[in-house]
């Protein structure tokens, strides 16, 4: 007779004796945390700032000419994320002064500008962008720019898809009117001004364009930001926190992080505080971090990091506040184990981390995964005490889970022994005993 849990394998020899089940492999489940070091005091960035000069594009300038709508990449040739589309458009009888614009739009985000003023913005896969607009008497001045943001990203020659106004329809529409621009002469500028001046080198030969104020400027769309900081001490993982940022790119020391987005906030229904996987399977189940920024935290390998100064380099598309920008390491917070009878749970913390508390701790019938265990219908009464003395104050403990350790008698059916135990830095934790 043998027991399988849910959602699980078992392994049979002889078609009688269990000899593997997928559900326990003793593994441990570590949930990481985003801190500062142990060794390190809070870092106050000082913020320098340029902005990104879109005058050219504005004016109707470019670096070539065509009179139809390129596809992106093909305009491109992926030297950019970012394409300007720019035509002009001379006032007459037939276009009366409030118009709607109308772009036929291939993805992925797109900003649209009349007479060099910002008339709206819109992101997606494929869309019709309509937004209204107002002509001067004489020539006008539409200017469109398209951004690739990585939004296809799977699937079957994906990568040749059409990026921006393949083709369009661009259109002037007022009632019954409609004056098509498709076929116009088109002004085509590739990327950004910052990005031909190689603003986002610490060793540009235009790095002076950046400058300091007495208020640095927030919520300013098409902005560059320059800081200086202080590599975290240790060797754990660094992260990039970008809370307060709009939409744009990073660079550390020259070296793309990627593009950032933190104001793209995720549902907020769908996340349960705890998680089942048992039943039919579906991509719903066991959601996490809902309504939260999917593109909040970047990685910084350690290998563009120096000693000494580094510099942090940021384009903001939309507007956003580097004030709270900031940089912490990636530990170990909470590790988990579980094991079943007659086997033996191994925890560690690592970096020469303590297991500073037992969170949880049940030998019995434990219900739930790391980070949401309960106690089921029956449990050792000492199933704490003893994996507290076995643990804590310790950087990796071994327990065998068996009746005798936790003073148990006989359950009546295979007891399972599930912890949950904080890590805490040593010198942390040496200080909290001295207290």
């Amino acid at each position: 007779m043998y027991f399988v849990p849910a959602w699980s394998v078992s392994i049979l020899q002889g078609c009688k004796n269990e000899v593997f089940n997928s559900a326990k492999v003793n593994v441990q489940t570590s949930l990481m945390v985003k801190k500062l070091h142990e060794n390190d005091n809070p870092q106050t960035l000082s913020w320098m700032w340029a902005p990104e000069n879109i005058r050219d594009a504005l004016n109707g300038n470019g670096n070539f000419r065509a009179k139809q709508l390129l596809e992106q990449k093909e305009a491109t040739s992926d030297a950019s994320d970012y394409l300007w589309y720019s035509t002009r458009v001379d006032h007459n009888d037939t276009i009366k002064n409030n118009v709607t614009l109308h772009v036929n739009f291939s993805g992925q985000v797109l900003y649209a500008y009349v007479n060099r003023r910002l008339i709206g913005s819109q992101w997606g896969y494929t869309f019709v962008f309509e937004k209204p607009a107002l002509l001067n008497p004489g020539p006008n001045i539409i200017t469109l720019l398209s951004v690739t943001v990585g939004l296809q990203n799977y699937g079957e020659f994906f990568d040749e898809g059409p990026e921006g106004i393949a083709g369009g329809p661009v259109q002037l529409i007022h009632g019954n009117t409609t004056i098509d621009l498709s076929s116009n002469l088109w002004a085509y500028k590739i990327g950004l001004h910052g990005e031909a001046k190689r603003l986002y080198d610490p060793n540009s030969l235009h790095g002076n364009l950046f400058r300091t104020s007495d208020e640095l400027p927030v919520g300013r769309a098409m902005t560059w930001y320059k800081t200086k900081f202080q590599a975290p001490s240790g060797t754990d993982p660094v992260v990039l926190d970008l809370q307060g940022m709009g939409k744009g790119h990073a660079w550390v020391n020259g070296r793309s992080l990627g593009r950032f987005w933190p104001t793209q906030i995720s549902d907020s229904n769908g996340c349960s505080s705890t998680c089942d996987y048992r039943g039919n399977y579906s991509g719903d189940k066991c959601l996490t971090n809902c309504g939260n920024s999917s593109q909040r935290w970047y990685h910084v390998p350690r290998s563009f990091l120096k000693k000494g100064r580094n510099t942090l380099i940021l384009f903001e598309e939309v507007g956003g506040n580097p004030s709270n920008v900031s940089f912490q390491i990636v530990t170990v917070g909470t590790i988990c184990g579980s094991a079943y009878e007659g086997s033996t749970l191994e925890l560690s913390c690592t970096g020469g981390r303590i297991i500073s508390d037992i969170e949880f701790a049940s030998y019995g019938d434990p219900q739930g995964s790391c980070g949401s265990f309960n106690k089921g219908d029956f449990e050792a009464t000492h199933s704490v005490s003893a994996v507290e003395r076995a643990c804590v104050g310790k950087q990796n403990c071994q327990l065998p889970v068996s009746n005798a350790t936790f003073g148990a008698t006989n359950f009546g059916s295979t007891a399972r022994l599930a912890v949950q135990a904080l890590c805490m830095g040593s010198i942390e934790y040496q200080a909290r005993k001295g207290n």
